[in-house]
């Protein structure tokens, strides 16, 4: 099958066939022609699988052929700053050779230039929920005439506490529109949400909660005061072309991110605690490749959409098994292979037990040939260790209890 296929118009062909799509990947099969005549969407597919185009494009064919408004017609609802970003680039492209005006509408940006923006009329609006519900109360824009919706990683919303502001939203909006909602997971919370939203939904079902087998996983035990030390010669030794490196929070980030740079590597940063100029400048370094590098906390581990990502690193492991898959996923996008490197402690080992049976398999331990692993613990390190790694040893029986109930 081809996008050929889908019978679109003359300008969003040429757009498809300007960005070099030709096969449509699982998620657009299923879904554009679901959107495209007009029924409302549930579907459970990560970033990476093509979901973005898979809503958007459809949404836009549907609206050129209807009338025209100084309103958006279509709203997408993002979780995050750089997500609404990216899908406002992709939606860009994909208009570029139609009259359809797209806006991304989030908070760290001057919200004056997004009302004269939203006055002057636009027809896809792209926001951060917050944002576009501070507009909608200054009365900078009017969604009666909204069309279709889309709720976009809405469990990541769901997470962030952006549900009440999505249901006031949604509230302003004719009930008479088509709405797809999107998640990589489908709790109760985001089924709930779905009855009370949309209408007949078709079921779309992607890769829910698995890494691409295109990606290959590794683990690398390592003692914790020697970890920093692993991940600078792994990334010295090993063929990373382009690495994103996770950490649990931004003083680690930040201590990190200082010790490659001592080593010589040129690596960028991003964390909660960047103001969004920041943000947008560590993330274009990193996809030019001038910072072949980028060390971040979670702000990244969703709707970060950057090609030709060769590895992944969980400096840090992730406490849910959801947030691992999540992570990993930002490389081996689409049908790429990549690498997914993750450094384990002894007090990780519940965390891991977790994520591998999510997985339903082992991840393979691996050491790095040359690497002095014996190197003792620091003096003013032991204590700390011990309480860690009691800590560690409790949530191991928490974690066995649990498993233990549900097999």
């Amino acid at each position: 099958m081809g996008f050929l296929d889908f019978k679109l118009d003359e300008p969003l062909q040429k757009a498809v066939e300007a960005k070099g799509f030709e096969v449509p990947t699982p998620v657009q099969i299923e879904a554009i022609p679901a959107v495209l005549k007009g029924q409302d969407v549930l579907g459970t597919a990560q970033t990476g699988t093509g979901k973005t185009v898979a809503y958007l494009l459809p949404s836009m064919q549907r609206m050129l052929n209807g009338t025209p408004s100084k309103s958006p017609r279509m709203v997408v609802l993002a979780p995050t700053r750089e997500l609404a970003v990216q899908i406002a680039e992709e939606a860009s492209s994909l208009a570029k050779y139609t009259s359809l005006k797209v806006l991304a509408v989030y908070g760290g940006s001057s919200i004056r230039t997004q009302r004269d923006r939203l006055k002057r009329g636009v027809d896809i609006v792209i926001a951060t929920p917050g944002r576009l519900l501070d507009h909608l109360q200054r009365r900078n824009v009017r969604l009666d005439s909204t069309e279709i919706v889309v709720l976009d990683e809405a469990d990541r919303m769901l997470d962030m506490g952006f549900i009440p502001d999505i249901v006031k939203v949604l509230e302003r909006m004719p009930e008479q529109r088509q709405t797809l909602l999107f998640s990589a997971t489908m709790p109760q919370s985001i089924l709930s949400l779905s009855y009370r939203f949309l209408k007949k939904p078709v079921r779309v079902e992607i890769a829910t909660a698995r890494p691409p087998e295109a990606i290959n996983q590794q683990l690398y035990p390592v003692p914790k005061h020697l970890k920093i030390n692993l991940l600078a010669e792994l990334l010295k030794q090993r063929n990373v072309t382009s690495a994103l490196v996770f950490t649990r929070t931004k003083v680690d980030a930040d201590v990190v991110a200082r010790k490659l740079r001592e080593d010589g590597m040129r690596v960028a940063v991003m964390h909660g605690d960047f103001h969004q100029r920041q943000r947008m400048k560590a993330m274009e370094r990193f996809r030019s490749g001038k910072d072949p590098i980028l060390v971040a906390t979670n702000v990244a581990a969703r709707g970060l959409d950057i090609e030709g990502i060769s590895h992944v690193i969980n400096f840090d492991v992730p406490e849910q098994a959801e947030t691992y898959i999540h992570r990993i996923g930002r490389t081996a996008r689409v049908d790429a292979e990549g690498v997914a490197w993750t450094l384990v402690t002894p007090e990780d080992e519940a965390d891991i037990d977790g994520i591998e049976f999510l997985l339903g398999k082992a991840i393979d331990r691996v050491t790095l040939d040359g690497f002095d692993y014996d190197v003792p613990t620091p003096s003013w390190a032991q204590q700390s260790a011990k309480t860690i790694l009691k800590n560690a040893e409790r949530k191991q029986s928490d974690m066995d209890r649990w498993k233990s109930l549900t097999r």
